[in-house]
């Protein structure tokens, strides 16, 4: 049976922080981002000073991204069988190997592009253990009432620690230098190991019970998973939207921020390139803020997410097609807006519709979805971008993407048509 929530209660600002252990997760996320970006920071640096090999960084995002597509349906298995506060204790020891391994191979100068590229497909590994168990243990924290609170808080989190990440990261290797810099970096995953071991979860038991009894099964399970996703049409539908959001825009604007920028002119390329990032994840906290403070736009409903998504579609094309910098802030901060709402709707309702049996393997699934096939959105925004320009293949991107949705819409439709009419 899928979990239904109990009838709306009236709205209170930041009330899934009320919940005891709630806030601590809350912060040992943000930690966590913040540490795996300004990761990122110092080894891409060194490793593009010392090889300045364009296959490496274009290796470093296959590393993180394809092992969310390879891993998350098994990940999500293994949290329907065991306890989700160990596997993201293996996800954070494994990114603390990490950054210790870049610090010890930036100490000794022994730094090898074999040596790097296991150090990011290691890096890899580790997000997928944190980001799909964290999800698990979301749920075990504060169960079905305040859910879509805590989703959008820990959304908010999540942009905040992208947005400060880099700038502590630079920083950080400013101050220290790269070697002592990620070393410090690997403390920062300490309190979130510290915290785990006794972190209380009250909605885990009743989860397990019903789950304790299923295998992990590899690729079987992303099957098994697939056809009771099917069974429940609006969870389909939310993990399809996630997919194709992916899939056909996912970040990749963002890899292409610096060619944007210096083709808006009129600015210093660097200070362009610094503002449209922030603009963008501006417009992501502000909506985090606005609408835990109460304002309200919409329910939380299929609908209200891919009309969203659209939104968000429309505010990236508007961005693409502009040659006003001024122009391009706004567009880039209601893209961040209508990113943050419509995926913070659509992780709602997907962990609402998830039954609790399998909710692991769902998670991992929409994980698998809506991280995973980001490894793709390159394609469409970067190498197609190498032969038209970034400007048209990001267009050409935003409205594929607003096709598909207008699809799922209707699909939706249908789909809840035929359940109330059979």
């Amino acid at each position: 049976m899928s979990q239904n929530p109990p009838p709306a209660a009236k709205h209170q600002a930041f009330e899934a922080l009320n919940i005891p252990g709630f806030p601590i997760f809350v912060l040992t996320f943000v930690l966590t981002m913040m540490a795996d970006n300004v990761e990122h920071v110092i080894s891409y640096w060194v490793a593009f000073e010392k090889f300045q090999s364009p296959t490496l960084g274009g290796f470093a995002v296959i590393s993180h991204w394809l092992p969310f597509l390879l891993f998350s349906v098994g990940v999500g298995a293994l949290n329907d069988r065991f306890d989700s506060r160990r596997l993201i204790q293996i996800g954070g020891i494994l990114f603390a190997l990490v950054s210790l391994g870049w610090g010890y191979f930036f100490i000794t100068d022994t730094l090898t592009i074999p040596w790097a590229m296991a150090l990011l497909v290691l890096h890899g590994l580790a997000g997928v253990f944190w980001m799909t168990s964290s999800q698990v243990l979301l749920y075990d924290i504060v169960g079905v009432e305040r859910l879509a609170s805590a989703v959008r808080l820990n959304a908010t989190a999540r942009y905040f620690g992208v947005l400060v990440g880099p700038g502590v990261g630079s920083l950080i290797m400013a101050t220290l230098g790269p070697a002592k810099g990620i070393l410090l970096n690997a403390a920062l995953y300490l309190p979130l190991l510290i915290w785990l071991i006794k972190a209380k979860t009250p909605h885990r038991g009743k989860r397990l019970e019903q789950s304790a009894a299923r295998r992990v099964n590899g690729l079987a399970d992303i099957w098994q998973t697939i056809q009771t996703v099917k069974s429940i049409p609006t969870l389909g539908v939310m993990i399809l939207l996630s997919g194709a959001a992916s899939f056909f825009v996912g970040n990749s604007y963002q890899a292409q921020m610096p060619g944007f920028a210096s083709a808006l002119g009129g600015i210093s390329p660097g200070l362009a390139y610094s503002m449209l990032l922030a603009a963008d994840a501006a417009g992501a906290l502000f909506a985090g803020i606005t609408l835990e403070a109460g304002f309200r736009f919409t329910r939380i409903t299929p609908t209200a997410a891919m009309g969203f998504a659209m939104a968000w579609a429309v505010a990236l094309g508007s961005f693409a097609s502009t040659s006003n910098y001024h122009v391009a802030l706004v567009c880039l901060f209601a893209a961040g807006f209508c990113e943050l709402s419509f995926s913070s709707m659509n992780q709602t309702i997907v962990q609402m519709k998830a039954p609790d049996a399998i909710r692991g393997k769902v998670l991992g699934l929409f994980g698998m979805s809506s991280a995973g096939l980001r490894l793709f959105s390159g394609i469409f925004v970067g190498l197609i971008g190498s032969k038209i320009g970034i400007h048209l293949s990001m267009l050409g991107a935003t409205m594929v993407f607003f096709s598909v949705t207008l699809g799922l819409m209707y699909l939706n439709r249908v789909s809840t048509s035929h359940a109330v009419n059979p």
